[in-house]
């Protein structure tokens, strides 16, 4: 198995690396020898990868050898839209302060090489930009705002474009990054590698230590090794047939990050990044199960221009959403019209739209979990003691502190049978608009009226909640799905 390093012209690339062949890009292309299945892995190093430009070809035709190219035709698509990369790179805000404080201009371009760069003190920073965006030769640019430094742009480069004072090192960054076999290509037991998303030291993870555990030893009963992974892995990822997300989701946060990335990569992958876009903003979800004419409170989709509407449509007390609210934060009951107004002003100063809606008083609401189209539990969630949500939360600003400070209803499992069958029903029909990933489909019912809250991606499995009816089955039935589409896979691979 050879590694194979594709550039428009191997005199841009005078330097030899053991191991590592320099191929012109037409050759790669054209050249019967290079159609086999004895390369290992492919280095577009091409000039451009513009959509049907020689370099762009060089990583699909590479994808459909299974020469497993670097970057992925799905990072070169990534890399065409600047404000899809400042999204991906957007969790880096902290890294990128405490590499650029001691710059003193109000532009700066790192040149990426291989995940290095030339100054040791930009490595973690050129390292994680490497990890997001895959592909071998980067220059990213920043700019200087506000005292605080923002990645304008990050754009591949091409062997040709490397300062000559720059070849030696590159070299070195290229050596040493082929010193070690890509993890994925390491003999593996089991059949399939499934990695599961975790953060330990989340205070509401979506599954709890105790059901983490039981993950893993139902996923051997597939012969799937499970391995807990956290944010540091994300290159990683490669190695794995499939990623179980059981962490929290949002959109401007390293689970999505790593959901598109192991999408990208063609894994298997729960949450897939489209659920976690659509269940995460609430303006979307009020929009679609409108035009289904799935049944939801009264709704109204708020901006600065009918904020008058609100009391006539809904009445009081009615219930204000950040579009992207979550695990009860981001909702809050307006009583009284002074109240209303001065919610108001603080959500709409986070997002030009905001949902209203009517209030609907219950003493639980119905969770269904729905996955691959199929209801899986039925559970009733309590409102907490003396609240009206299922949460209730410390009456502070700081959000990190009001999660540590939190109280939880109690949680009730059912068996699906005894769970009114409207309501699993109207749950699938929800969850079906999605897509056929795992959910968590909220729904009130007062007396025969039903509907739906909201559609979660990434629902809770906790142990001692929504086990409570299926216990161990609950496990094998989520292992099964991913066992199932795992192989799918395999089956679809070159």
């Amino acid at each position: 198995m050879s590694i194979l390093m594709v550039v428009d012209n191997p005199s841009d690339w005078p330097l030899t690396i053991p191991d590592v062949n320099v191929v012109a890009t037409r050759a790669y292309l054209t050249e019967p020898a290079y159609g086999n299945g004895n390369v290992a892995q492919v280095y577009n190093l091409c000039r451009s990868y513009r959509y049907q430009s020689l370099g762009y070809y060089v990583s699909l035709l590479a994808e459909a050898r299974g020469h497993k190219p670097l970057p992925r035709v799905s990072a070169i698509g990534d890399l065409q839209s600047q404000n899809l990369v400042r999204l991906l790179t957007s969790g880096l805000e902290e890294v990128i302060q405490n590499a650029m404080q001691p710059i003193k201009a109000a532009e700066f371009t790192l040149s990426i090489y291989f995940g290095r760069n030339l100054a040791t003190r930009y490595n973690s920073l050129s390292r994680q930009i490497f990890e997001l965006l895959q592909a071998p030769l980067l220059r990213a640019h920043f700019v200087r705002k506000d005292d605080l430094w923002q990645i304008r742009s990050v754009r591949p480069i091409a062997a040709s474009d490397i300062p000559p004072e720059h070849q030696s090192f590159v070299v070195d960054a290229a050596r040493a990054y082929f010193a070690g076999p890509p993890a994925r290509q390491r003999p593996r037991r089991p059949r399939f590698e499934l990695a599961i998303l975790h953060d330990a030291n989340n205070p509401q993870p979506a599954s709890n230590n105790a059901a983490i555990t039981q993950f893993k030893r139902a996923a051997q009963a597939f012969d799937i090794r499970a391995e807990v992974i956290g944010q540091a892995d994300l290159r990683r990822l490669g190695r794995f047939d499939g990623l179980f997300i059981r962490d929290n989701t949002f959109i401007n946060h390293y689970t999505y990050r790593f959901s598109r990335r192991a999408a990208a990569e063609g894994l298997v992958v729960i949450d897939d990044p489209d659920s976690i876009l659509r269940c995460n903003n609430k303006v979307y979800l009020a929009e679609l199960l409108s035009r289904h004419h799935i049944p939801m409170p009264k709704t109204l989709l708020v901006h600065r221009g009918n904020v008058h509407r609100i009391v006539p449509t809904l009445g009081l007390p009615c219930v204000l959403k950040q579009p992207d609210s979550s695990f009860s934060m981001g909702v809050s009951k307006a009583e009284t019209e002074d109240e209303l107004a001065g919610l108001l002003i603080g959500l709409l100063q986070k997002s030009d739209l905001i949902v209203a809606q009517e209030y609907l008083p219950t003493e639980f609401d119905w969770r269904v979990g729905i996955l691959d189209r199929q209801p899986l539990f039925a559970c009733r969630y309590y409102m907490a003691p003396g609240h009206w949500q299922i949460i209730k939360y410390a009456d502070r600003a700081d959000q990190d502190a009001q999660q540590r400070q939190s109280e939880e209803g109690p949680v009730v499992a059912l068996p699906l049978a005894e769970a009114p069958p409207e309501v699993v029903q109207m749950a699938l029909n929800a969850a079906n608009l999605i897509g056929d990933g795992f959910y968590g489909v909220d729904l009130k019912q007062i007396g025969s009226h039903t509907c739906v809250i909201e559609v979660n991606d990434n629902p809770n499995v906790d142990a001692g909640n929504e086990d409570g009816v299926l216990n161990t089955t609950l496990y094998h039935d989520i292992m099964r799905v991913f066992a199932r589409r795992m192989a799918d896979r395999s089956r679809s691979l070159p």
